[in-house]
């Protein structure tokens, strides 16, 4: 793990804009993305929020003004838009469920469209990070061994390593394969009492990069399970939330960065 000193990002916002735009996906598909950007000119990074298996829902929008009241240009794509157009999130995440979740490839490609969309603006400093929550974590790790991104939270994303049960109806596989490739720091945060990921798997994800050579930071939180960021589930701990947004917000303002600043 390497040590640089933190920057803070741009001003936060004094005010922001939200609204809903259209991004050229994996394959050239047009698919539907919330937008929210800071009042002003001033260069600055951008954020690409993947969301969680529960889908393009009311709580990763506000994740997404969130980075944009951090002072970045922030950006969530609706992964599941092909297969439910118009559907509410949770029609949507069935749909999505049902047909094995959303394969990595495409993943890959509407992380790349979203990330290209982030830098065409006026305003863009070049630096693009993505973050994800649940198996969204899995994909930010995915995007960052796959694109050139500058910075990638995995907020307690499963099956970056460990074993799939058998039976799990999601089509997916660990990575432990493109681990090597990975070509941005990256920053997890996990509770140390999920089982998806259990400590024993993050334990093997730190293994790997170490031996690999990465720029990782790592964080595990006592008392705290999945989903801990979720403000609207039972999941939800304050201390933990609290605490893994001050390192959010740290580790972008390195990262992220205006690089003539």
């Amino acid at each position: 793990m390497s040590e640089s000193p933190i920057t803070t990002p741009t001003a936060p916002a004094a005010g922001l804009t939200a609204s809903t735009v259209a991004v050229a996906g994996h394959g050239g598909d047009t698919v539907e993305a919330y937008l929210a950007r800071p009042e002003g000119a001033a260069r600055r990074g951008g954020v690409v929020v993947i969301h969680h298996m529960p889908g393009y829902d009311r709580e990763s929008k506000e994740i997404v003004r969130r980075f944009a009241e951090l002072g970045y240009d922030a950006i969530c794509v609706n992964l599941y838009y092909r297969e439910a157009p118009g559907a509410s999130p949770d029609d949507a995440a069935a749909v999505s469920r049902a047909a094995g979740g959303v394969p990595d490839d495409r993943l890959v490609g509407d992380v790349a469209g979203a990330a290209a969309y982030l830098r065409a603006l006026p305003t863009s400093n070049g630096r693009v990070g993505v973050i994800g929550y649940c198996s969204g974590g899995r994909q930010s790790v995915l995007a960052a061994c796959s694109l050139d991104v500058d910075a990638a939270v995995d907020c307690y994303g499963a099956f970056v390593t460990g074993t799939v049960p058998e039976g799990m109806p999601l089509k997916v596989t660990p990575l432990v394969d493109r681990l090597p490739d990975l070509r941005a720091p990256l920053l997890g945060l996990f509770g140390a009492d999920d089982s998806y990921p259990g400590p024993e798997q993050v334990a093997e994800l730190e293994r790997i990069l170490t031996e690999h050579g990465k720029d990782f930071d790592f964080h595990t939180y006592e008392g705290a399970g999945h989903a801990f960021f979720a403000v609207n589930r039972p999941s939800y701990n304050v201390a933990a939330a609290l605490d893994g947004w001050e390192r959010i917000t740290e580790f972008y303002g390195k990262h992220l960065a205006d690089p003539g600043s």
